[in-house]
C-alpha cells in the first residue's frame, strides 16, 4: 500500500502531540508510542477525510482508553506507585492524576494538554459537551481535593 506524503507529513507533524496526549490517558510511553502506531495503520487504510487530524486524536483517544480498560481488568484496578518527574509537586500531581478514571484524565488531557474546546473534545471522546463540561468540573475538583488545594 502507497502512502500518501501528505498524509505522512501531517502524521510526522501530529504525532508528539499524539503521544503525549496517549502517554496522559495510558499513563506509560511505550503504550502511548504503540497507541499512536495504531491509530496510524488504522488512519492510513481510511480513504480522504476532511478532518484528518481530528480523526487520528478521536483514533489515539479511543485507543488509549482500551487499552486502559484492558490493564485495569488485567491488574485489577491495582495502583502503581508515582512515576518520578524530579519535582517533588510534579510528582504527587501526576500520582493523583493517574489515580482519576479514564474518563476524567482523558477530558483533562484534552483540555490542557492538547488545548482544546468543549465541542472539539465532546467530538474526540464522543460525548455530548454537557458531559466534557461536568467530567473536566469532576476531575479537577478531585485533583484539589486531594492534592489539599
Amino acid at each position: 500500500m502507497e502512502i500518501d506524503e501528505d498524509r505522512e507529513a501531517l502524521f510526522v507533524r501530529e504525532r508528539p502531540g499524539l503521544v503525549r496526549l496517549a502517554h496522559v490517558i495510558t499513563g506509560s510511553n511505550l503504550v502511548a508510542e504503540d497507541v499512536v502506531q495504531d491509530a496510524y495503520l488504522r488512519w492510513i487504510g481510511r480513504p480522504d477525510l476532511t478532518n484528518p487530524g481530528g480523526y487520528l486524536r478521536t483514533i489515539v483517544v479511543n485507543i488509549a482508553r482500551d487499552a486502559v480498560r484492558r490493564r485495569n481488568v488485567a491488574e485489577r484496578i491495582r495502583i502503581d506507585p508515582p512515576t518520578p518527574l524530579g519535582e517533588p509537586e510534579l510528582d504527587e500531581t501526576w500520582a493523583v492524576v493517574r489515580t482519576l478514571p479514564v474518563r476524567y484524565r482523558t477530558a483533562l488531557a484534552l483540555r490542557f494538554y492538547e488545548d482544546l474546546s468543549e465541542r472539539e473534545i465532546a467530538e474526540a471522546m464522543g460525548v455530548r459537551r454537557g458531559t466534557v463540561k461536568s467530567l473536566i468540573h469532576r476531575g479537577l475538583a478531585r485533583l484539589r481535593k486531594e492534592l489539599g488545594s
